[in-house]
């Protein structure tokens, strides 16, 4: 009786721990990494209707880590794409260059869906970028230069995955090196400055909406302007939809729209459809 009494008690126990253990994502790492490569190629010989042979390709990087304990939260996001273009006879042209880190500490309050939060983000340009208009093509932008490092204390908010909202105060560096005339100068004071350093406002906006079951459309939003320049807002809001056919072939639809005073007083669009293996 007494073995029977401590098996029973034995199992009982045990399967309340792995019921728990089973149930919960605390103290673990959550990885997910995505690798896609988009292709396009047409060749012509003795064609008569005319054409030209060209090539591009598209590769991106995405790669997250989260993890979360009882008290605490962090994600991590690393982005990267590069591209290149060739239709003959032109050169070999950029169409894509960028690359980003997302760091974001939550200390998370039981019971609500708001919580303070700290953030690093740093962003630049993987290689040299240049300026096609010009004869011959004009370098304007290479590795960290300019590079951007923003870090951000503020109040978070997200009641599930499909939509989280940040806000807080930022303290942004700008760094450049060989364009710095282009991107950190202050044009009405000198010395050259190649480091620029600002305090604002930064937001950050998440937003996922599933548009069929296969169909993800994808939306962020950042705004941040200096404290000396509250009229005048940095955006960034970047647009995807994806359609998934299978595990490895999807279509991807971007839009990207850019205002940023200190690379171009002009608003920055980039839309693309690209068809791709992941």
């Amino acid at each position: 009786m007494k073995h029977a009494i401590f098996i029973i008690f034995f199992f009982i126990v045990f399967n309340e721990l792995w019921a728990e253990e089973a149930d919960t994502t605390l103290n673990k790492w959550e990885p997910k990494l995505k690798l896609e490569l988009n292709l396009s190629q047409i060749a012509f010989q003795d064609w008569s209707k005319g054409g030209e042979n060209s090539f591009s390709f598209t590769g991106i990087v995405n790669w997250k880590m989260k993890y979360k304990t009882e008290n605490w939260s962090f994600e991590n996001e690393f982005a990267a794409a590069a591209g290149r273009s060739r239709v003959e006879p032109d050169i070999i042209k950029t169409t894509a260059n960028e690359m980003s880190n997302v760091s974001v500490l939550r200390f998370d309050i039981e019971e609500s869906y708001q919580s303070p939060f700290i953030s690093l983000l740093i962003r630049t340009p993987i290689s040299p970028g240049y300026d096609y208009k010009e004869t011959p093509e004009k370098v304007i932008s290479g590795f960290f230069d300019p590079g951007y490092i923003t870090q951000t204390l503020g109040v978070f908010y997200s009641e599930s995955d499909l939509f989280k909202t940040r806000l807080g105060l930022a303290f942004e560096e700008s760094f450049a090196n060989k364009f710095a005339d282009r991107y950190t100068d202050n044009k009405e004071t000198n010395p050259l400055e190649y480091f620029k350093f600002e305090t604002g406002i930064e937001s950050v906006t998440d937003l996922k909406v599933y548009l069929d079951e296969d169909i993800l459309y994808d939306s962020t939003l950042r705004l941040f302007s200096g404290f000396d320049r509250l009229s005048v807002w940095d955006v960034m809001w970047k647009n995807t939809v994806t359609a998934k056919f299978n595990d490895w072939f999807n279509v991807n639809f971007l839009f990207l729209l850019i205002y940023n005073t200190k690379e171009s007083l002009r608003t920055q669009m980039q839309e693309s459809i690209q068809i791709g293996l992941v």
